[in-house]
This record gives C-alpha cells, sequence and structure tokens, in this order.
C-alpha cells in the first residue's frame, strides 16, 4: 500500500479528521488529528484509528502501523508539527 491510499481509506472512514501518513509498503506511521478524540483516552483514540483499517490489517495489506492522535487544540503545540 501507499501511504496516499492508507489516508483515503482513514478519510473515508472517520469524520472530521486529518491525517498525516508515513512509511511504504504495509508499515506505516499515522498522525490523526480531529475533534473525534476529544474526551477519549490514549487507548480509546488508539482503538478508533485501529478499528478503520481491520480489513487492511487482518488481510495482511498492513502490517506494523504506529499511531499517534490528537484533538486539534494539541496539535497546535505538538512537536510533530513545528513548522
Amino acid at each position: 500500500m501507499q501511504p496516499n491510499e492508507v489516508k483515503a481509506l482513514l478519510e473515508s472512514r472517520i469524520d472530521g479528521c486529518e491525517f498525516h501518513i508515513q512509511g511504504e509498503g504495509c508499515n506505516f506511521q499515522v498522525i490523526a488529528v480531529g475533534e473525534a478524540f476529544e474526551g477519549l483516552s490514549p487507548v480509546k483514540r488508539q482503538q478508533l484509528v485501529y478499528s478503520a483499517l481491520s480489513d487492511e490489517i487482518a488481510s495482511g495489506a498492513l502490517h506494523a502501523i504506529s499511531i499517534k492522535t490528537f484533538t486539534p487544540v494539541q496539535w497546535s503545540s505538538a512537536p510533530e508539527n513545528a513548522q
């Protein structure tokens, strides 16, 4: 899979989030930013993203995924968002 394919899948399955994807093959790093994460524990945030990709993980199309999640407020001061 390509990063743009992973991004398209996530955008179609989780509303109101912005995704930044890096990686290649079946190994990807996902940064997800959105209001959907407001009030959720870190585990619940991860589960939301994993569940959106469960078919691809089960099929082996995606193997290793690193996920970081942020609300828009958190993202505004996150080191990963340094310009």
